[in-house]
């Protein structure tokens, strides 16, 4: 059966938000959807989790979402973070998307407020039938505090706009039952769990690691959509190290942003109620990052 989002297979970067002195810092933004652009990176997704959303103004928001779909200028799609725990929020921002000149919009589920399941699927279907606009739902359930049930995504592809779902519940049980019932394009929001996800026939990922290493996180879909099994499984487990790194030692984006800044390509700023890692954990990223040959052991 076809799937219906395949547009948004393969490596979606889920990028960060350069900051510097408390602003977002636009030309550093500019300059990191020109290096994902020239990595190969196919589509590009700005102001969602990584990009540390929950922190920028609606002004700040709607200008983030503007800036890289302008500097992307069709080299790159665009999946812009638009979800909200407000329904009359998530449809202004996925309608501005739209206007934008975005792609498709990624919704993540309602936070905080942890809505029944049958609220989960009116608040989906009422941005969905506001914005006829491609649109992939985003299920974090250890962010935001609810499941989006498999029975709920069922119901929601059979509306229109719903073209996709980010499974970030860390169950491959609930991506078979998905893909089951429905055929929407299944992407991966764990890293770690891109490969093993594939096999039962997710897509894609929307990726964190691929702020560092987008070549790598995309040669494994290839190899994978090859048939190289051998090979997927080789750049997995070349890539598991940093997977866990950045996305275990503190809550995302704080180990991702202080490796690019290790790195030299991000001062490593974030905004309150993100703090900068401890030393020790520093450490393990330099470890990380020096195994993985991204950079050299200090003398």
């Amino acid at each position: 059966m076809a799937t219906k989002g395949t547009m948004f297979a393969g490596c979606t970067v889920a990028l960060v938000t350069p900051f510097r002195d408390g602003e977002v810092d636009y030309p550093a933004l500019q300059a990191a959807v020109d290096w994902q652009i020239e990595q190969g990176t196919p589509v590009i997704s700005p102001v969602g989790t990584t990009g540390e959303s929950p922190t920028l103004s609606h002004d700040e928001h709607e200008r983030v979402i503007a800036a890289v779909v302008e500097r992307a200028r069709g080299r790159a799609k665009v999946l812009p973070g638009t979800g909200s725990n407000a329904t009359s929020e998530a449809i202004r921002l996925t309608k501005f998307a739209a206007r934008a000149g975005a792609d498709g919009a990624l919704l993540v589920s309602p936070y905080y407020n942890r809505p029944t399941q049958e609220g989960l699927y009116a608040h989906f279907a009422r941005v969905a039938e506001s914005v006829d606009f491609p649109q992939v739902l985003y299920n974090v359930p250890a962010r935001t505090g609810r499941n989006v049930e498999p029975e709920t995504v069922e119901r929601l592809s059979k509306i229109g706009p719903i073209v996709a779902v980010k499974e970030a519940s860390g169950s491959l049980d609930q991506v078979s039952d998905i893909l089951v019932r429905t055929n929407l394009t299944v992407l991966s929001g764990d890293d770690s769990l891109t490969l093993p996800m594939l096999s039962v026939g997710a897509e894609g990922v929307i990726s964190v690691v691929a702020n560092l290493v987008p070549r790598d996180v995309s040669a494994m879909l290839s190899a994978f959509e090859r048939g190289e099994i051998d090979e997927a499984r080789r750049l997995h487990l070349r890539l598991f190290p940093l997977c866990r790194d950045l996305l275990g030692l503190a809550p995302n984006p704080i180990p991702v942003k202080t490796a690019l800044s290790l790195l030299g390509r991000g001062n490593g700023e974030m905004r309150l109620p993100l703090l900068p890692p401890d030393e020790r954990s520093r450490d393990v990223l330099r470890r990380t990052l020096v195994r993985y040959g991204l950079m050299t052991e200090r003398v």
